[in-house]
Parts: C-alpha cells; structure tokens; sequence
C-alpha cells in the first residue's frame, strides 16, 4: 500500500464527488482526497453559459458513442459524459429541475429505498441551493449551488412560452414548486452571469481547507481490499500508478457509466462476465452496469424567416459585439445558456403528472449529431422526451483494460410504450410551432418534414432523430432487491468501507434534468456518512 493515508478518498470530481470534498472537509479532523480523471475548469468556455453549445464533444468529453441501438436504426449515437473538474455540471445546458415529488415517493415506496420519499429529501434540495429569485418551503437562498432567472430570455424563447400557452400549455414560472406541469423560462444554475457547477459552488471555496486534496488528471484503475473490505485506491498520475489508503471510507462518484466500469474491473458485479475478461471475482454483484436508464430527447428543427435566434451570432461581427456585451456589462447572448424555455406537460392525457419534458434551444444544431438547418440561415430547436423511460439498458466493460471505454446500451425505445409516448412529445413540439406567436417567425419546419403525417411516420422520425439528453442514471441502483447494487444508505451490498454515492444510484429515472437530484444524493449521502441521518 502507499504512504499516503486518508480518512475518506473520493473517486469521481463530478456534481456529487463535489459536495462530498465540501461536506466531508467541514470536520477539520476529517482528512479527505478527491481523485478527478479529467483536468481543471480553466476552459473560459466552461463558465460562460452559452459555452453549453461547445461542449457535448470534444476535450471535456470521454468520446463516447453507443452500442448499436437495435430499436433506433442500429444508430451508434454520441453519448457525452464529461471528464473535468465538475463534471457534468460542467459541461451541461444548466437547466435547473429537481423531479416531481412522486419521483421520490415512488423509490420509497415502491423500489425499496427507505428514506428517500420527497419529505425525506426535500431538505436536502433546499440546503443545496443558492436561488436569487425564488425562497419559501420548496426553495434556499443560501446554498452553494447558484440558481438565478436567465437575465434576458432570447425573443425566440419568450415566443416559445407564449405559443405553449396558445396551444393550452399554460405558464409556469417555478417547475420545482408545487406544481410542476406548465410552460416557462427554466432557472439556471448560473450565479452572476457565471456557470455555477458543482466545482465552482461546492469546491472552489473550501480548496484551501488543510484537510483536503484534489488531484485531477488521475485515472483510477481500481478499488483495493483486504478481504471483502475496500480499503484504497490504486490509480494512474501522469503515467505513474500509485495507491492511496482510505481509512474509514471509498466513496465512488464516477456516474452511471463510469462507476460500474471501476466496480466491474475492481472484480465487483457479474460474476460471468468478469470471468469472460479475466477479472478474478471478488464479488458477484449482478446489478452492477444493469438497469441503465436516459431519457431519448426527439428534436423538431425549423427554419426561421429572419436571423432572431443565437444563430446569428455564428457571424464573426456578431460574435465580437455579444462577447464584448458580455465581458463589458455581463449582458447579452453569452448569457444565454441556448436551452432556455421549457416545458412539463402530457402525452397520456390521463397521467397524475406530466410524462413529457420539452427543451426549447433558442438555436439549431447547437449539439453534437443534431438536425440543422440550411447554412446562412437561422434556427430554433424543440426536444422532447418521455420522462419516466420503461426500457433499461447497460454498461458493460469491453475488457479488463482501464484504457479501453466501456460499452454503452441504453437500450432506447426498447419499450412500446416509450415510442408511444415519445411520439406524442413529437405531436405536441409540431403543435407549438404552429401557435401564431411562433408561426410569425417561422419559415419552414424542415424536420420533420410534410412527409411525416401517419403513426408509423412518426415512429420512424423518432427512430431516427432521437438521442441522449445527458441524463444516464440506476446502473448501480439502490434498493433491496437482488438487482440493488446499494443499501438505502448508498452501502454497496456484501462489502464493507464502499458507497457509491452518484447518479448511478438512482433506483429509477426521475422526471426531469438530472443534476440537481445527484446534487441532492451526494448531500444525503454525506449526513449518512457522517452520521447525521
């Protein structure tokens, strides 16, 4: 083993191995590393929230692409996961939604996590955020993760919730209150003018506590144990392996995808297939890289008759003059995080709560592998996608080296019933754009085209045109039963010193953007750890 010893060492610098750094660091006698696969936030691009658009490939990203998706044309479809400082919450649209209230009651109720039901964790929620607009019961004003109002919605957007109440989608200026269905502009998690992420609101103000360490650009290899015990961390620095001691606790927060890849090559999951790349069984663990659940975002892309959406600041005098705006007055479309309006609303008119989310972009072709529009022009983009997705999918290791990415199956589509539902996402988006607040301003919607008319069209259309909304979850899920990787105290079942505190824990999906809900975890996650439960 090496010298170095810990009390706690964090794998994974993302949204929730940030709020593990910041809460576990407040006992002073609490000695605490964070291990980050991925270097620093120092991109200027990270922290503008425009930079979302630039993001979804590239540096920031691990590269991933799916398995051929067998109910999706066999499409090998991008899959961005981040590798920063932060993580996703460093490269993500900052959409800030936190579920629906039966999200959480379903996990306690139904998927045996026992103190995880909505008046469990709303707390929690509420501890973590910084809102500087909204306050009362279901919001805090005083937490590390910035939430504001995007300073000034793009024309396109205000146009956007004015053709969702036309089409009796009525508005709604809080989505995380106590009625989540409706229309409106989206909170940012933005503090400032800035992205606030998970490493700048939880890390960067305690980086000079003495107990705590973060190195980044470390690849982890793998948990090390003494019996079934874990007890450190071997990983790669620059080319060196090194190992470091946890003395109480490792704490995985890798996410969905990256958590059961270090489970599985730490000789913890399915038996067999360990056995089928050589990893020695250290425990048969057979939920671990199982039960992958995303939501399958369908965009609708128009043309616009003039230039009033983000597009047109592709133009290089444009793009001088918005950056000027922003670094002068801190205004401006930098200030846009491109997803701006938003949308909870139903496919099965017969739901308790909404089925259906909806991302309006203010733009088109602002992400990697989406439909555009004819160069020159300008766009406006409208996703959509069934919220609580039956089809589970999986993560599985493609062999025992670290180097080589994992194989990824969300399995999309691979219920009927999220094709039903993702076709009326699809409907309702086509509905909007129709409205005569958007109409105006709309020359042509070129995906889907006039050919789409029939159920089967649509169904093709959403084969075709859907993708990963970012939102991998449930690929370690907690729970008692034999596919529950962790106990209700995020304890990963059958060893000791381990818990997996990351979205990968997630029982099920819940119905909305995802980084808000991981924050939550990580923050329930540290009273359990400490004790404070």
């Amino acid at each position: 083993m090496g010298e170095r010893g810990y009390d706690y060492v964090i794998v994974g610098g993302g949204s929730a191995g940030c709020v593990l750094a910041n809460r576990l660091t407040e006992n002073s006698a609490a000695r605490v590393l964070l291990l980050e696969a991925g270097g620093k936030d120092s991109h200027p691009l990270i922290h503008m929230p425009v930079g979302f658009a630039k993001m979804t490939d590239g540096p920031h990203t691990w590269g991933l692409t799916t398995a051929p998706q067998k109910n999706a044309n066999n499409r090998e479809i991008p899959y961005a996961q981040a590798r920063v400082i932060g993580g996703g919450s460093s490269i993500n649209a900052e959409v800030f939604t936190r579920g629906n209230p039966v999200d959480y009651d379903r996990w306690a109720s139904e998927e045996g996590c026992e103190g995880w039901s909505f008046k469990d964790i709303q707390k929690y929620f509420v501890r973590s955020e910084g809102n500087s607009i909204l306050a009362g019961d279901w919001h805090g004003t005083e937490g590390p993760l910035g939430v504001s109002n995007i300073p000034d919605p793009q024309p396109m957007t205000r146009a956007f919730v004015r053709s969702c109440q036309e089409a009796g989608i009525p508005y709604n200026p809080d989505f995380n209150g106590p009625r989540q269905e409706g229309s409106g502009v989206y909170q940012t998690t933005t503090r400032n003018a800035k992205r606030c992420s998970a490493a700048v609101g939880y890390l960067k103000p305690v980086m000079n506590r003495p107990n705590l360490t973060v190195e980044t650009g470390c690849q982890a290899h793998r948990i090390l144990f003494e019996g079934t015990r874990a007890v450190g961390v071997e990983y790669d620095r620059k080319g060196t392996l090194q190992q470091v001691r946890a003395d109480q606790e490792v704490l995985v927060t890798s996410g969905a995808i990256g958590t059961p890849k270090l489970m599985m090559l730490s000789g913890i999951g399915p038996a067999a297939h360990l056995t089928e790349h050589g990893i020695d069984v250290l425990h048969d663990l057979p939920g671990v890289g199982e039960n992958l659940n995303d939501h399958f975002g369908i965009d609708i892309v128009a043309e616009l008759n003039g230039h009033d959406s983000l597009d047109k600041y592709g133009k290089p005098h444009w793009m001088i003059w918005a950056g000027a705006q922003y670094y002068l007055f801190k205004s401006g479309p930098v200030t846009s995080n491109v997803v701006e309006g938003g949308a909870f609303w139903y496919g099965d008119k017969t739901a308790e709560v909404p089925d259906l989310q909806f991302h309006f972009l203010a733009g088109a072709g602002a992400e990697a592998g989406v439909p555009s529009v004819p160069k020159g022009s300008s766009g406006i983009t409208l996703n959509s996608y069934t919220l609580r997705p039956k089809a589970r999918g999986s993560v599985r290791l493609r062999s025992n080296k670290v180097g080589d990415l994992p194989i990824v199956d969300p399995n999309f589509l691979g219920h009927p019933d999220d094709l039903k539902t993702s076709v009326e996402g699809i409907r309702i988006s086509r509905e909007v754009f129709s409205q005569p607040s958007l109409q105006k301003y709309i020359r042509k919607i070129h995906f889907p085209d006039d050919s789409v008319k029939t159920q089967s069209d649509y169904e093709a259309y959403a084969r075709q045109f859907g993708r990963t909304s970012y939102h991998p979850t449930c690929t370690c899920k907690m729970g008692v039963d034999e596919m529950a990787v962790v106990d209700p105290q995020m304890r990963v079942h059958g060893i000791e010193g381990l818990r997996i505190c990351d979205s990968s824990a997630m029982p099920s999906l819940i119905g909305s953007n995802t980084n808000a809900p991981t924050i939550m975890m990580a923050e329930k996650a540290s009273d359990m750890i400490r004790g404070n439960h």
